[in-house]
């Protein structure tokens, strides 16, 4: 069952704060509301990491279809663009 406060209740922040652990976060209300949620740091430790993968997925599947699209690089040339452009 998801914690849901009204964010009035940062006022007394220590009671909101002991609610959250890893996986149970608290949303937080305004105006009945959702605003925000306070989740534990090894749960938004896990949620970068996965955005970061999921960022790294969608530009690698950019260069495939690139690939098959445009045609493939060889290795040489990848090689000579990379010397290119990090000798600038």
């Amino acid at each position: 069952m998801p914690k849901i406060r009204p964010v009035s209740d940062l006022r007394n922040y220590a009671s909101v704060l002991m609610e959250v652990h890893e996986n149970e976060p608290v949303y937080l209300t305004k105006n009945g509301r959702g605003a925000y949620a306070i989740v534990d740091i090894a749960e938004q430790e896990n949620y970068e990491k996965t955005k970061a993968a999921l960022k790294l997925m969608c530009e690698l599947e950019k260069g495939r279809l690139s690939g098959e699209q445009n045609g493939w690089l060889s290795e040489e040339d990848v090689e000579k663009h990379l010397k290119e452009k990090f000798n600038d």
